[in-house]
């Protein structure tokens, strides 16, 4: 485990001690439990992200390959 201070805001903080007062459960672990959360998230947004990325090249690459077809002479 490693240790991490770190500065939340008022609100926030006040609105977690809450909720924590009504689920019974370690802050510590909420914590874990947030940041897990927010990093398949994370994960989620950049693989969407790529795979747009990676979409959009090969249909610009189909639609130069569909215009190569239509340049070729086929009378032959």
């Amino acid at each position: 485990m490693k240790t991490l201070s770190l500065k939340i805001d008022e609100s926030i903080f006040d609105e977690t001690e809450k909720i924590l007062s009504r689920i019974k459960i370690p802050r510590n672990r909420y914590i874990n439990d947030a940041l897990r959360h927010y990093n398949r998230f994370q994960r989620r947004q950049m693989l969407e992200k790529k795979l747009k990325e990676e979409s959009d090249l090969v249909g610009r690459e189909s639609v130069d390959v569909l215009k190569e077809f239509e340049n070729i002479d086929y009378a032959g």
